[in-house]
């Protein structure tokens, strides 16, 4: 389901394009079910996981793609941890649950077969080498990467949309990586790193925050805590991206699953944000015609600007 908003001047510069639509004001609100490893390495998840992102209506499913030799500190390598397939080092976990280019030709083939955008996180300058192979719509910088400026300058040369989450940095931080990104290509999205975060953390009031300060740039956010009701003032606040983790059920194993939305929640979830989003408007009063008929019933007295509106038409020329 696409709500008709009102669409913004071609021109206006903060409209950024993600594959064959437009994200930012005036737009409908771009939803990413972020499956990141939730998937657990099984294909057949991402899959189930992508259906259940199409069945509620979202625009695109999201990944996470490292490079385990990369993104693993040395030292924890040989530590050894209990896992669903058994005790395995850490750096064995992390290939177990990493998918490589046959998976995600397959998820790509899946996706299009589907009707449905996806990308990823790179956490590292060979994973945005990989997804590279790719005709993704844009690459997501994780809060983590915010202060990666390798990986950053390796992302801009894409040419690609960048969407920037901006958890656990400070606004010095945030604009430095804004800097070197360049303001002319991004989405920044008000994250709170926490899984799940605490109502009282997420300030939501830093979605206007960001559009005082980038008046430039599109600013969606980015969900870690339970429920949905944050996520739907997130979007009256004025997102025009959202991206939370889904999962097919929160009691499966893994650290992102109890902060995701199952089935069931994901569709109410966009459901409401095509609600809300209709119901914005666009901020200019005017009296409907669906109220004409309670006004003549329900308004006892018209009053003087009625009054003189009326005199005015009666006094009208015929045929003006």
């Amino acid at each position: 389901m696409t709500a008709h908003l009102s669409p913004a001047a071609p021109s206006s510069p903060r409209i950024r394009a993600l594959g064959d639509r437009e994200v930012g004001p005036g737009r409908p609100v771009y939803v990413t079910g972020e499956i990141g490893i939730n998937h657990n390495g099984d294909l057949e998840n991402a899959f189930a996981l992508i259906d259940a992102a199409v069945e509620a209506g979202c625009d695109a499913v999201k990944f996470q793609k490292r490079t385990p030799e990369i993104c693993t500190p040395r030292d924890q390598w040989d530590i050894e941890r209990d896992t669903p397939w058994g005790r395995m080092t850490y750096i064995d976990y992390r290939h177990r649950v990493e998918f490589g280019e046959d998976e995600y030709r397959a998820i790509d083939e899946y996706c299009a077969k589907r009707g449905i955008h996806w990308f990823a996180s790179p956490w590292d300058t060979e994973a945005v080498a990989f997804l590279e192979k790719f005709d993704v719509p844009a690459h997501k910088v994780a809060s983590a990467s915010l202060t990666d400026d390798e990986l950053l300058r390796a992302l801009r040369a894409t040419g690609r949309t960048i969407i920037l989450s901006t958890g656990m940095s400070t606004p010095a931080q945030i604009r430095h990586a804004v800097e070197v990104l360049g303001s002319g290509n991004i989405l920044l999205c008000h994250a709170t790193s926490t899984y799940p975060a605490k109502a009282e953390e997420l300030n939501l009031r830093m979605i206007h925050t960001l559009q005082g300060e980038y008046p430039n740039v599109p600013i969606g956010y980015s969900g870690h805590e339970t429920g949905l009701q944050t996520t739907l003032a997130a979007v009256a606040l004025g997102a025009v991206f959202v991206e939370r983790h889904i999962t097919l059920d929160r009691a499966m194993w893994g650290s992102d699953q109890a902060a995701s939305v199952e089935p069931q929640g994901l569709t109410r979830l966009v459901r409401d944000i095509r609600t809300i989003e209709e119901s914005l408007g666009d901020g200019v009063k005017r009296v409907y015609d669906s109220e004409l008929g309670p006004m003549k019933k329900l308004r006892r007295v018209k009053g003087e600007i009625a009054e003189r509106a009326e005199r005015a038409a009666d006094a009208e020329p015929a045929g003006v």
